[in-house]
């Protein structure tokens, strides 16, 4: 039987990814098979904690360019990772696994308020916690909050599971000849501006020693690929 490297994790999804070919909002289908690859590192006995952005519904860094207010473009848009969190939630429940989400922004009837020992006796339960609603602050992106409740779950790891399979020099879907690092070091993410997640998260992460992991959601079986250690995907640390 394959084994899980790490016990607990966090797992950062893209609201973008949600979209699937319809442009906009969620793709059924592609939720489906997102509740499927985080199954498949659930059944391995993976504790796993989500942040999921909200880009595919609204992004408020875009807004803001239109000449709309900062603080509440970006209140808008953790909103929208409300919304992602609740048809995530109901996707892995589909897939008979507990889960609940946690919003930074106060929302009793549809959510619990995030409070990291309840998600910790949530994990002890054998549920998945998606927590949802960014830092609660505005000025701060879904980057940052993963690496937040990265660091107060006490992860193993952060993971950004997004469209390509680890982190590369240049964009690969561009550029063909790009070079993909197995492991790379903070600085030189910083240093390169690689964006494998936001200056302020990845300098989070630095400080705390949190490693980061890079994998293609999109590939089945690419995440729990990488969570069993095979040499899948990139590593940041």
């Amino acid at each position: 039987m394959e084994k899980a490297k790490y016990k607990r994790i966090l797992l950062k999804l893209s609201g973008e990814a949600l979209v699937g070919e319809q442009g906009y909002g969620i793709d059924p289908e592609v939720l489906k098979n997102t509740a499927k690859e985080v199954k498949g590192i659930y059944d391995l006995g993976v504790q796993i904690g989500i942040v999921i952005g909200g880009g595919n519904i609204f992004r408020g860094l875009s807004a803001t360019a239109k000449n709309m207010n900062r603080i509440e473009a970006d209140y808008m848009g953790m909103l929208a990772t409300v919304i992602n969190s609740i048809a995530l939630k109901n996707a892995l429940q589909r897939e008979g696994i507990e889960a609940v989400v946690q919003s930074a922004i106060p929302m009793n009837q549809v959510t619990e308020q995030v409070v990291i020992s309840k998600a910790l006796s949530h994990f002890k339960k054998g549920r998945i916690v998606i927590f949802a609603g960014g830092t609660g602050n505005p000025y701060f992106t879904t980057d940052t909050a993963a690496a937040l409740r990265a660091g107060e779950i006490d992860a193993d790891i952060i993971i950004k599971a997004t469209k390509v399979d680890g982190v590369y020099d240049s964009d690969p879907v561009k550029n063909p000849k790009a070079v993909k690092f197995d492991k790379i070091s903070y600085i030189d993410v910083l240093n390169k501006n690689l964006r494998v997640l936001d200056i302020t998260a990845i300098s989070f992460c630095m400080e705390n020693k949190l490693k980061i992991g890079v994998c293609n959601l999109l590939k089945k079986g690419h995440l729990k690929s990488f969570i069993t250690g095979k040499k899948t995907g990139s590593i940041v640390e």
